[in-house]
């Protein structure tokens, strides 16, 4: 039954972070267009902003996740090389950490919360190259030799 609720937890949270982002590029991809009073190279790095705070966003729910989890003894715990208390900035650290792929070790999940790591580690991968190729796009259309020297 644990591990039910953790893989339900999982798909949960995958598929809220999949759906904030698409919707976070979506809605990006129609709204750079039409910033015309923004030089055509400024709005790709107000879409790396954007981004980035999505991001950010999503390594929240994430650390939510991991809190929600810790809640319960028998799903799992936290330790590390220092004090590890369990508190919610810890599973934010654990996240940063785990949704980039850096995974430092200083900071681990057990039982059954580490399935979350390798399940969020995935999505941050992919969310991230999504990202990646999603700007690399904007800024195929928005940089140009004619733009480039521009300010």
């Amino acid at each position: 039954m644990q591990l039910l609720l953790v893989f339900l937890l999982n798909i949960a949270l995958v598929l809220i972070t999949i759906l904030i982002h698409y919707e976070t590029l979506y809605h990006l991809a129609t709204l750079l267009p039409t910033l015309k009073r923004i030089a055509p190279r400024y709005r790709v790095l107000f879409g790396v902003c954007v981004i980035f705070v999505c991001h950010v966003f999503e390594i929240w729910i994430f650390a939510l996740g991991y809190y929600g989890t810790l809640q319960f003894n028998e799903l799992g715990s936290l330790v590390g090389v220092h004090s590890v208390s369990g508190q919610f900035l810890d599973c934010v650290y654990l996240s940063f950490v785990t949704f980039t792929t850096v995974g430092y070790g200083d900071l681990v999940a057990e039982g059954y919360a580490r399935y979350l790591t390798g399940v969020e580690a995935l999505t941050g991968l992919i969310l991230i190259t999504w990202s990646a190729s999603f700007l690399f796009i904007e800024m195929q259309k928005y940089w140009n030799t004619s733009t480039h020297h521009n300010l």
